[in-house]
């Protein structure tokens, strides 16, 4: 908890949180006495409105997540929108954020990184969360539910290859710990760890994910690039002279260009 957070929690005329709860915790820990108001995703529809007007009223709104830094991955985007749409002040008040204190010790590549929120929880839906991520030239970040680690872990090993990655848990908590290896081995280690216990890991899970090889990267690139000048050619040509001029504007090889113009031309995916 930093200093101004301190300050803006003792000055506010309401303090809207998840749980009010968790966060009577936080400021008895502090000795700070403020008037609670519930606010989450169940009752937002409800309780934003209300908020709205004691804004409007010239009251100050101080708003807290259960954990981790405000409005990322949480329900206070909606006030936020709704309180700028209005015509009010919305003030940030940093604090611990999991997607930036993973990435801080992960190891890995922060000069671009995307943080892909929790993925379906659904296996097929995950799964094609993944493939739609697997090219994306940067650092993932992932939150992820502890009972779901297991196969969550194991879809992004088959989706995303050896690459490096760490497992990132209770963040800034009693019990903090940070794992690093690649993918495959981390699914390995920890599916054998659950097998052990009986039971998942505890604690909010953060995943980071390494960005993909650089020649997978240009090689997807050429898949698209090829893709298009094929669609192009296949509107007047059929597949062989479509391969063939394709092959000659590019220097990539004709028999891979015939092959998936022959797939685009029958709609596969090829």
């Amino acid at each position: 908890m930093t200093l101004r957070g301190l300050e803006v929690l003792a000055g506010a005329d309401v303090v809207a949180c998840e749980d009010t709860r968790r966060t009577a915790k936080l400021l008895a820990i502090h000795h700070i006495k403020a008037r609670l108001a519930s606010y989450h995703d169940h009752n937002a529809a409800r309780a934003g409105p209300r908020l709205l007007t004691r804004i409007g009223a010239g009251e100050s709104v101080a708003l807290v997540s259960d954990a981790g830094t405000p409005l990322i991955s949480d329900p206070g985007y909606r006030l936020a929108a709704a309180a700028i749409a209005a015509g009010h002040d919305v003030v940030p008040i940093p604090g611990p954020s999991a997607v930036l204190a993973a990435l801080s010790v992960a190891g890995l590549p922060t000069d671009r990184f995307l943080f892909a929120g929790f993925l379906p929880s659904r296996a097929s839906a995950r799964r094609r969360a993944l493939g739609e991520l697997a090219s994306i030239p940067a650092t993932l970040v992932v939150m992820e539910s502890a009972r779901r680690l297991v196969a969550t872990l194991a879809d992004m090993a088959a989706a995303f290859g050896p690459r490096p990655a760490a497992i990132a848990r209770e963040l800034t908590k009693l019990h903090e710990e940070v794992r690093r290896d690649t993918l495959s081995s981390l699914a390995t280690a920890i599916a054998e760890e659950r097998a052990e216990s009986g039971h998942p890991p505890l604690g909010e899970v953060t995943i980071v994910i390494g960005p993909p090889p650089r020649e997978t990267i240009h090689s997807d690139i050429e898949t698209n690039a090829s893709d298009q000048l094929l669609g192009a050619a296949l509107a007047t040509m059929r597949p062989g002279p479509a391969a063939v001029a394709v092959a000659e504007a590019t220097g990539l090889p004709r028999k891979s260009l015939y092959a998936r113009a022959v797939a685009l031309k029958r709609g596969g995916a090829g």
